[in-house]
């Protein structure tokens, strides 16, 4: 079973039932703070980071790349542009372990993210 943490700084609880509804008996999900989430996947702890904040890499990613570096993590959507679903999938497949993206994508980006990811 896989282990999700929710870090970033918006709708946490939003992102963490979506997770849940899409991840089913397949996934754990549970909402950290950004430290404690980043270092959940570091130590193996947990497999996804998903976060969110207004710019999809900023308050989203910013601790998880201080903590996992920029090579285990991926913007997935940004204001006014988000990456295709093909896209989605190699950042996946290349080991990308945290994905940051803007609020308003969640309900867009988070079902592609673990339709690869679990």
């Amino acid at each position: 079973m896989k282990k999700i943490v929710v870090g970033g700084q918006m709708d946490k609880q939003e992102i963490a039932i979506l997770a849940r509804k899409i991840a089913g008996d397949r996934a754990t999900v549970e909402i950290k703070s950004d430290i404690d989430a980043a270092m959940a996947i570091r130590t193996g702890a947990a497999d996804i980071y998903l976060g969110a904040c207004s710019t999809g890499g900023g308050g989203a990613l910013a601790l998880a790349i201080a903590i996992l570096g920029l090579g285990s993590c991926c913007t997935v959507s940004m204001p006014g542009s988000i990456k295709s679903d093909e896209e989605i999938k190699k950042e996946v497949e290349a080991g990308k372990k945290a994905f940051g993206f803007t609020a308003q994508d969640i309900g867009k980006v988070v079902p592609i993210i673990l339709s690869y990811a679990l």
